[in-house]
């Protein structure tokens, strides 16, 4: 969601962010900061991209309301972004961060500006006009999260990042408990998700046994990822903040969950290519995959199943805020339906 060019400024002090670059980052040009603007997207995050000394920024920081561990998520998206710098995993570079939380009142760090588009908000015509440039977009997602869970996170200084002892064996139990929490606002009519149990039950014995460990982006479906305005290659994954060491066939999964089909509820979050379609088919991006990593793709279908269980229960969490009056009815009765799609998709990949 796109923020005011006032709000976001309001909290932004350049002027301190100015102070604190010539302390911790002298190489870098000073001056006058120029041409500010908010930078939209899906997220409650602060972003600004601005120039000083000629040359570009984004900042990224918390929302104006920090939430409980928003400083502590924002500082592990600089640590990662920063790992992953110079790997071949398409993703945004970092210029500095700063954990000090008294120079703005947040966490924050600053990175180069992406050239590439967002398809939650636009479609270029070359896109638009050409079903095979839609076609290898779509590949392109695919390859970009097999590259990243193909790196070795303990190389890059990330052995501590996550907890992959017993990832898959924490998911169902932990997001069942996510759900319950809801039950607590008032006005909520509880979960209404008529495959809930079965699903639930389903994922717990059909587990996979054998897991190795990766990094995962967390969130990994296409309005979280920026593309190319010329060539159908991903510019890069933006909006870190589920990442963790756990398992990246996870992220396949979310990516086929999330996979917008024309004429449905969820088609409509990432715009005119969810309206036109165009993408490859589940297979098509499975197998493409495997090109690009040797994992063991037997059990795709339960990482896509746990990809709707989980999601749905994450979106579910708005709808039960709007039930208690803490967000938008329109917002939450939406995301309510996705909800009740990605558990019918789920249902039907069991059979």
């Amino acid at each position: 969601m796109a923020m005011s060019d006032a709000t976001d400024s309001a909290q932004v002090d350049l002027t301190a962010i100015g102070r604190w670059l010539d302390e911790h980052a002298p190489e870098l040009p000073s001056g006058e900061f120029a041409h500010v603007q908010p930078v939209g997207g899906g997220t409650q995050n602060i972003m600004l991209r601005f120039t000083r000394g000629g040359r570009a920024y984004v900042l990224r920081r918390g929302p104006a309301h920090l939430r409980a561990k928003t400083n502590e998520v924002i500082a592990r998206e600089a640590r990662l972004l920063g790992a992953l710098g110079d790997t071949d995993v398409p993703a945004p570079r970092v210029v500095a961060a700063c954990e000090d939380t008294n120079v703005i009142g947040a966490v924050f760090y600053l990175m180069d500006p992406v050239n590439g588009f967002n398809p939650q908000t636009e479609l270029p015509d070359v896109y638009a006009n050409d079903v095979d440039m839609r076609h290898q977009m779509g590949l392109s997602a695919v390859e970009a999260i097999a590259r990243l869970g193909s790196l070795d996170y303990a190389k890059l200084g990330l052995a501590d990042y996550g907890h992959p002892d017993g990832f898959l064996a924490r998911q169902v139990p932990r997001w069942l408990r996510e759900l319950e929490t809801y039950s607590a606002l008032p006005g909520y009519a509880g979960p209404q998700i008529p495959e809930l149990d079965r699903v639930g039950d389903w994922l717990e014995r059909n587990r996979p046994a054998d897991v190795t460990p990766g990094i995962m982006h967390g969130d990994c479906h296409l309005a979280n990822i920026m593309f190319d305005y010329q060539k159908p290659q991903v510019a890069a994954l933006v909006d870190w903040e589920m990442s963790t060491i756990g398992d990246p066939l996870l992220d396949l999964g979310w990516q086929l969950a999330t996979r917008p089909e024309p004429g449905t509820t969820a088609a409509a979050i990432v715009g005119t290519v969810g309206e036109i379609g165009g993408l490859p088919t589940p297979d098509e991006m499975v197998a493409h995959y495997a090109e690009f990593s040797d994992r063991d793709l037997s059990a795709i279908t339960w990482y896509t199943v746990l990809a709707c269980f989980k999601l749905g229960i994450v979106l579910k969490g708005t709808h039960a805020r709007a039930a208690a009056g803490k967000a938008p009815k329109q917002i939450g009765d939406f995301l309510h339906a996705i909800t009740l799609e990605l558990f019918a998709k789920a249902d039907k990949l069991l059979e």
